[in-house]
């Protein structure tokens, strides 16, 4: 990757990681199996302009664009989809290239979301 990737700030990964954290027990009650690879979604907020460069940089990451759609607040967000295990490496991992990606752009990261997996056939 050409794209020279900025170092985050470990306070800022942190804060990241209790709000992950809530969303993984969420699932965990739900039956879920976290070493079971699934689509993910993840959102930032921004403008057009910034969301064609989130993009140059975020497939990189193996993301693609999902949606576009503007906020019940009037702002306006990108949603990426990208496939993994939501284990804690995982979701530290996501976190992070997230928090990199608005950085380097000027978005702002709003979280991730994906169904449950258990591993069951629907």
């Amino acid at each position: 990757m050409s794209t020279k990737l900025p170092k985050v700030d470990p306070a800022r990964l942190e804060e990241e990681w209790e709000a992950d954290r809530s969303v993984l027990a969420s699932l965990a009650e739900n039956g879920d199996r976290a070493d079971i690879p699934r689509l993910i979604d993840v959102s930032f907020r921004g403008t057009d302009e910034q969301f064609d460069r989130v993009l140059e940089i975020a497939i990189l990451f193996g993301f693609v664009e999902l949606d576009r759609e503007v906020g019940e607040d009037g702002e306006l967000y990108l949603f990426l989809e990208c496939e993994q295990a939501v284990d804690e490496e995982s979701i530290r991992s996501l976190a992070r290239k997230c928090v990199q990606i608005e950085m380097m752009t000027g978005v702002e990261y709003d979280g991730w979301g994906c169904e449950a997996e258990t591993g069951a056939t629907h």
